[in-house]
């Protein structure tokens, strides 16, 4: 029976880059199978971000169950072990109730967390990253990432040169170890099996930048402003979920450090080189169906039918 507790756990998984059209077609497939969704963004996890980060609306929640949506508070730490521990428990839960889980999101580190595992990392050390914080002062963020573009490449090209955060931990735990973070996760210990039917979101580049100009304005319609206003009159203005992407611009814009314009070209800019690093990382996966164009959803379920009935 599948389900049963002595089995790995199962899951269609749609993910890809930012604004492809993931979430569209994992409502589609939930109203389709009666399944439940489990949310794979690092953003979603945050209490009150929502407008920015796409969050499915009240009414998508309404009609099916979503997992993993407002775990913290924006000042709160989260990573990539804590989303899977989560995840893994809700998945087993799902399975055991005799329904499908939907895993649907861009955040690929999260995902690999899941059906891979990850490296056990060393803690954090306050005073190399303050050492790399005040080096980023005086020189800047992209010199930080230089330096790690000599080291680890492969860490380099999946980071923003301006991302302080993930590229001091990649520098860090390279001082740490000696051996660069990308060989750390490709050595990873496999985390507990789960049985995953992957479905690759892969539009054109082209395609995706049309599309994420669109979804940010629709988002400035919706009035991501104001939740950005209202989120830092709450006392999360220095909180590091607000360093996301659009948050951040829209913050320097509220601080006067520029036109509110700019900020929103801004958005669209970073976000569209965010969708070119996701579809990299993405490419390096090899799913059970990899689309470049909205797919014709009864032969996707036919598809997934028949892998499930694999299963047992």
């Amino acid at each position: 029976m599948i389900g049963d507790a002595e089995k790995a756990p199962w899951a269609v998984a749609v993910v890809g880059p930012t604004a492809c059209g993931k979430s569209d077609l994992a409502m589609a497939l939930a109203n389709r199978f009666d399944a439940e969704i489990v949310c794979c963004d690092s953003m979603q996890v945050y209490k009150g971000l929502d407008i920015g980060t796409g969050k499915p609306t009240s009414d998508d929640q309404r009609q099916v169950r979503h997992h993993l949506l407002d775990v913290v508070n924006p000042d709160q730490e989260f990573h990539a072990g804590a989303w899977a521990r989560h995840a893994r428990s809700v998945l087993e839960d799902i399975c055991a109730r005799g329904k499908l889980p939907i895993i649907v999101g861009g955040t690929g580190l999260y995902f690999r967390a899941l059906t891979q595992g990850l490296f056990e990392a060393p803690p954090s050390d306050p005073e190399i990253r303050a050492r790399h914080k005040a080096e980023a002062e005086v020189s800047g963020v992209p010199q930080l990432h230089a330096r790690l573009a000599t080291i680890d490449a492969e860490a380099a090209s999946r980071i923003s040169p301006n991302d302080l955060v993930r590229t001091s931990r990649a520098l860090e735990v390279w001082e740490q170890t000696g051996v660069p973070i990308t060989v750390q996760w490709k050595n990873a210990q496999p985390g507990r099996p789960v049985n995953v039917f992957q479905v690759v979101f892969d539009r054109p580049l082209e395609d995706l930048r049309a599309r994420i100009d669109r979804r940010v304005d629709s988002m400035m319609a919706l009035g991501f402003l104001a939740e950005v206003a209202s989120l830092r009159s709450t006392g999360y203005a220095g909180a590091r979920a607000l360093m996301g992407l659009g948050y951040k611009e829209l913050s320097q814009h509220l601080e006067g450090l520029h036109s509110l314009a700019k900020a929103v070209a801004e958005i669209k800019r970073t976000t569209s080189a965010y969708a070119k690093r996701q579809r990299t990382w993405f490419r390096k996966d090899q799913p059970e169906v990899r689309l470049e164009a909205d797919p014709t959803i009864g032969a996707l379920t036919a598809q997934i039918e028949a892998w499930r009935g694999t299963l047992g």
